[in-house]
This record gives C-alpha cells, sequence and structure tokens, in this order.
C-alpha cells in the first residue's frame, strides 16, 4: 500500500465509522474476506471520504495476506494481531514507518470494534493490541496575553467611528466553540437558538443523513447574540451567517493578527486548538471536551494527549 495516508490533525479530523448494526447474515463464522466487504459496504453507507475508506481497506488486505482471506473471524485472535503488528514492524520486508504502522494499528480498532459492537464477535480481539500513536508536532495555540491582546483588537473595531463587528463575531465563535473552518462555513442562521438569551446555542449541523451522528449542540456566550445583532446590521446575511468565502475570513484573521502582534498569526486551526486548551485548563471533563470537538474516540488518543501537553501551566 502507498504510504500516502494518514491520520490528519485536529482540523482535518480523522474519520471512524460510527457504530451501527452489521448487515444481516453476517456472522462470526464469516471470512475475514465477507466481514472487509461488509465494512466497506458500512463505511459508504456511513458517508465517509474515499480516501479514507482506501485507507482502511488497503490496511486490511495487508491482513489478509497475513492471516489467509478466507479465515473466519472468529478464529482470528488478539496474539494473531499482535503477530501481525510484529510482523509489520520487523519482518514485512516493506518499510513500515512508525505512523504508518500507528494507522494500521487503529485500523485492526476500527474494523474489530465495529464487529464487536454489532454484536457478530461476542468480544473485540483488537481491544487489548497496543495503540502508539505518533505525535505530530504541537499546534500553535494563543497565550493568555495574546488573547487579550486579540480581544483588545476587535472590540476596538467593533466600536470605532466606522464599527465593524465581524472581526468580533467570527474570533469569539472560534474562540469559544472550537468549530473547525467548514463548520463555519456551513452555518445558517437558523442554526443559532437565541429564544432563551441567557442560554445562546450554536447547533452544529450536516446536510448529508450519513453525518448526523457529528451533530451537536454548544453553548455561546450570553453576550455573544449582541454582537451578532450589530453584525446582521451592518452585513445583512440573509442566510448563511458569513455569506463570503473562507479566505475572506482568513484575511479578516490575518488583519486581526497584525493589529495585535500575534507572531505565529492567526487562523481557524489556532482558534481551534486554543479554544480546546483553554476548556482544558477549566476543567472540562475530557469526554465532554472531545464531543464539542466533534472527534472520534479514537481520533482523541492523540489529540487528548496533544492538548493536555499544550495546556501545561498557564502561559
Amino acid at each position: 500500500m502507498s504510504e500516502q495516508y494518514t491520520l490528519p490533525g485536529l482540523d482535518a479530523l480523522a474519520e471512524e465509522p460510527s457504530q451501527a448494526l452489521a448487515p444481516s447474515g453476517l456472522d462470526a463464522r464469516a471470512s475475514l474476506r465477507t466481514a472487509m466487504g461488509s465494512f466497506e459496504v458500512h463505511m459508504r453507507e456511513q458517508g465517509l471520504a474515499e480516501n479514507t475508506i482506501k485507507a482502511f481497506l488497503s490496511d486490511l488486505h495487508i491482513l489478509a495476506q497475513f492471516i489467509g482471506v478466507g479465515t473466519a473471524i472468529n478464529a482470528i485472535s488478539t496474539q494473531d494481531l499482535n503477530r501481525f503488528v510484529h510482523w509489520l514492524a520487523h519482518e514485512r520486508g516493506v518499510p513500515c514507518n512508525p505512523k504508518s504502522l500507528a494507522r494500521r494499528v487503529t485500523t485492526l480498532k476500527v474494523f474489530f470494534g465495529w464487529l464487536a459492537e454489532a454484536q457478530v464477535l461476542p468480544v473485540d480481539p483488537a481491544a487489548p493490541v497496543v495503540h502508539r500513536p505518533v505525535m505530530t508536532p504541537l499546534a500553535e495555540i494563543l497565550a493568555d496575553v495574546e488573547v487579550e491582546r486579540m480581544l483588545g483588537v476587535i472590540q476596538v473595531l467593533r466600536c470605532a467611528d466606522d464599527p465593524d463587528a465581524r472581526p468580533h463575531l467570527l474570533v469569539t465563535l472560534l474562540l469559544h466553540t472550537g468549530i473547525k473552518k467548514s463548520e463555519c462555513m456551513s452555518i445558517v442562521l437558523n442554526h443559532l437558538d437565541l429564544s432563551d438569551l441567557a442560554q445562546p446555542v450554536l447547533w452544529i449541523r450536516y446536510a448529508n443523513p450519513r453525518r448526523r451522528h457529528k451533530e451537536r449542540k454548544l453553548r455561546l456566550p450570553v453576550w455573544w447574540p449582541a454582537v451578532l445583532a450589530e453584525y446582521r446590521v451592518q452585513y445583512q446575511p440573509q442566510e448563511t451567517l458569513f455569506p463570503c468565502t473562507a479566505r475572506n475570513l482568513e484575511y479578516v484573521l490575518a488583519s486581526v493578527a497584525g493589529q495585535a502582534e500575534l507572531p505565529h498569526g492567526l487562523s481557524f486551526e489556532m482558534l481551534r486548538w486554543t479554544c480546546a486548551v483553554r476548556d482544558y485548563r477549566a476543567g472540562m471533563p475530557a469526554d465532554t471536551l472531545r464531543q464539542k470537538l466533534g472527534i472520534s474516540r479514537i481520533t482523541w488518543r492523540e489529540v487528548g494527549a496533544k492538548v493536555a501537553q499544550l495546556a501545561g501551566p498557564a502561559l
């Protein structure tokens, strides 16, 4: 398999097939080949990206070569999977770098976890397999003093003689919710629930019904609707919250970064990580933070470790 498929970072999150019942007719005596076919159908039904599907299937084909494509899935043990991982790392003869090895272990855990969750297998043989994720470099986040400078700049812009509420609306939205760029650009006005001004809410929605499991409800600051009202008067959005391109908003962030003298700039990704670290420092439970960010449990293994490392002592 080509080594081009890698687990992405926080802003391009790794897609994990959601747990669901397996197709009827698939049982523990089915061959690995049959189970792989059912798994591919399941991934496509969940709307996973083509590259994600290719990555999972390519890894499983290597397993099939090692263990036998006709092997019954209930005959595959944890010992077999550990032997497979050792073979990948030391005996296969084809270079398998640590990142690829970590991804292939992830594939085992997702595939056999799906079979166990769907009750095709009574236990998950991949659960005990040791997973050693390869940590990519830590993201840049804003120090507390930089956050204060940034907030000062957007407040000045909001209250200027020629006021502009958009930088304030955008920056505080990202800083408090940690949403991805694509999610930000997909917000339509009716995703904002301001019926209770003491508890304003943003709903993250997905048009594709296969991705509904990614939807979530996020609390907004109690003062945020006032900024939104100013922004609506100034920009007159009709349907989407930001009726412009993502590049336009990136320019807005770059301008704020320049005025706030942020040495590493300002981006959607930086604000997403900064949000996660601030929530972690504030004591948000790990699983609550994972769900707020819309991250799968498998992806959280790496992301959570990075958030904890970035949190460290407050800057």
